[in-house]
């Protein structure tokens, strides 16, 4: 089953926050979109505010397909 689409949205953001926040992605191995996804969950988190986990994708290769 495919995960939900996501929703895109158009983000004007300065150079300067910009290149930091591409920085701190790839110190944490991410894109930067995914980086701004966690930053944003850590920020309610401290405001209180409670989401449901993301949904986990899996990772790795896709099973080999038996060939016949």
């Amino acid at each position: 089953m495919p995960p939900p689409p996501k929703k895109a949205f158009p983000l004007r953001i300065e150079p300067a926050l910009w290149a930091a926040l591409e920085r701190s992605a790839a110190a944490d191995l991410r894109s930067v979109n995914a980086e701004i996804e966690c930053l944003l969950r850590e920020a309610l988190q401290r405001r209180g505010i409670k989401l449901a986990p993301p949904e986990q994708r899996p990772r790795g290769r896709p099973p080999a397909k038996d060939k016949q």
